[in-house]
């Protein structure tokens, strides 16, 4: 497993990082033993990095994985905080959920500009004196805009961006991959750690999933890529992928077989782009939100990229 640096925080993370947001209650909903087990069998592969949030529920898997391991695992947690008293208690939450000291990197959670990192400022400042207590190692912000990559850049306070990027530019809110691309090289010509999320498009790439990963690991400026994996062959795949071993056959086509559907998280606005984009006649509005006919859907992910707001996921 290649092993890199984060910026200038000092933090060496495993080029694959263990997306947690799969295995938990908004996803998959794994038994919490066998998504805790997921997670250790990439642990045992030489993955150090895990990426949650509050918001993601995942915190008793990823207790259950480290433990015996508590310190030899880098975890980065966040939070939509906008006071001092919001974020205290998010972090708290956070150390007593992972049965913790500290947590490694904490972040505000899907970040769109310099005004909404301005907006939760206050919360930023309780993470910056938590820092100083040793609670907490590196300070950053998640997001899916292009501004908020860029302000980010400016902020000397923010040392960790973790971006959307993916070669079809599926769920970038306010521009196109060369945007976000262009936004990421001068992040991290300004010095910050940066990790991307969504390779896949949450799921509606994978169609092109060689392509996709081959895409955001030509990406000099990131030092790891979160990847949301399930179960045990996901796991096996992405190791040997990440780190350039030859994949068996029998391997490639258990991952290929895989039963997958599609997700219409709750934040769905019924806005019927995806309805209008899909071929096949498998999406409906119903109740003001998108609803699947699992029947008709072929998985193809076109939805996905039409979806504004990032809500349609194949899991």
């Amino acid at each position: 497993m290649d092993y890199r640096v984060l910026g200038e925080t000092g933090i060496k993370v495993s080029r694959l990082c263990f997306g947690a947001l799969t295995i938990g209650p908004l996803q998959a909903n794994l038994p919490l033993h066998q998504g805790a087990t997921v997670i250790r069998r990439a642990l045992e592969q030489g993955v150090n990095f895990i990426d949650t949030a509050e918001l993601y529920q995942t915190y008793p898997y990823i207790r259950e994985a480290i433990r015996g391991r508590e310190n030899e695992v880098v975890i980065c947690s966040k939070c939509y905080a906008y006071t001092r008293e919001g974020m205290q208690e998010s972090l708290e939450a956070a150390r007593r959920g992972i049965d913790r000291d500290y947590i490694d990197i904490f972040m505000l959670h899907e970040q769109e500009s310099d005004l909404t990192i301005k907006g939760h400022w206050e919360a930023i400042e309780y993470l910056l004196e938590a820092k100083t207590r040793g609670l907490v190692r590196a300070v950053g912000i998640s997001t899916h805009h292009v501004a908020a990559v860029l302000a980010a850049a400016e902020i000397p306070e923010l040392e960790v961006i973790h971006p959307i990027i993916n070669i079809a530019g599926v769920g970038i809110a306010d521009g196109s991959t060369e945007d976000m691309l262009s936004a990421i090289k001068k992040a991290h010509q300004a010095g910050k750690g940066i990790y991307g999320m969504k390779a896949l498009g949450g799921g509606n790439l994978l169609p092109r999933a060689q392509e996709a990963l081959e895409f955001v690991l030509g990406i000099p400026e990131l030092a790891a890529v979160a990847v949301g994996m399930q179960n045990f062959a996901e796991v096996d795949y992405n190791i040997r992928f990440f780190g350039q071993s030859e994949i068996p056959e029998e391997l490639k086509q258990k991952v290929a077989r895989q039963a997958r559907r599609l997700h219409i998280d709750d934040w769905c606005q019924g806005c019927g782009a995806c309805v209008a984009k899909c071929g096949a006649g498998a999406l409906y509005l119903e109740g003001g939100q998108a609803k699947v006919k699992p029947e008709l859907c072929r998985l193809c992910g076109y939805c996905g990229a039409a979806c504004p707001l990032f809500a349609i996921k194949v899991i």
